[in-house]
């Protein structure tokens, strides 16, 4: 039914590749399918003017896609002057979901940015984007504990997001694009390796959805989220 022949539980294959980018303190290369994302983290001892004093950390994050990341050339952003606001609105998302993630006490006063750049998209940038996100902050984090820059792990529990929605009537797992761009419920679920939600987006795209068909598509989510932490821990182990 679906169109690449998976399972409506059925993840997308996921490959996590790390140390990618020589100088960055963390990065990794995420695959879920056809969506591809570099992710990188870079820590500084200094943070924004509204936390400075405070004590306290601070993790941000920033997001692009290149211009053949789609089917269609898209126009740099830097060209037209300023970013769009999809793309603000997603690195928002992404940093505000890291940050549910990390004691920023123990992180002390110093930031880390996430980049994480759409190579190919084929459906759930942002997801993979948090996913990936993760792993690059981690492997930061642990260079900061092998240092003796910090005297506890400020990162409390894995973050990693997936899609999921109802695409011909049915609740599925992890959307690609043939199913994205034609499904009547759409949503992006962020949650913690504990199961915790950070944050949930659901909208209908041309049909309601019911409370136990929210119900069913938070269990797929939960599923979905679990592989991926599983697949975050194997890739920092």
């Amino acid at each position: 039914m679906r169109p690449s022949g998976r399972d409506l539980s059925e993840m997308r294959k996921v490959s996590i590749e790390t140390g990618v980018s020589r100088h960055a303190e963390g990065s990794c290369l995420i695959k879920v399918g056809h969506t591809h994302v570099l992710c990188t983290a870079t820590l500084e001892e200094r943070v924004p003017p509204f936390v400075k004093g405070s004590g306290l950390g601070w993790v941000t994050a920033e997001y692009g896609m290149l211009p053949r990341a789609t089917n269609t050339r898209m126009r740099r952003e830097a060209a037209a002057g300023k970013q769009g606001g999809r793309t603000v609105e997603i690195q928002r998302l992404i940093g505000r979901s890291l940050r549910a993630g990390v004691d920023r006490v123990a992180l002390g006063e110093r930031q880390i940015t996430v980049d994480c750049d759409v190579l190919q998209a084929d459906g759930g940038t942002r997801c993979a984007s948090i996913t990936g996100g993760w792993v690059a902050l981690r492997l930061a984090v642990n260079k900061l504990m092998k240092a003796g820059d910090v005297i506890s792990d400020p990162l409390m529990d894995p973050v990693a997001a997936v899609s999921c929605g109802i695409y011909a009537g049915q609740p599925v797992l992890d959307l690609d694009y043939p199913e994205d761009s034609e499904a009547g419920v759409d949503g992006n679920f962020v949650m913690t390796g504990s199961g915790r939600l950070i944050e949930v987006q659901m909208s209908a795209e041309g049909s309601t959805f019911s409370r136990d068909q929210l119900n069913t598509l938070m269990d797929l989510a939960a599923k979905g989220t679990a592989e991926l932490v599983a697949a975050q821990k194997a890739a920092t182990a």
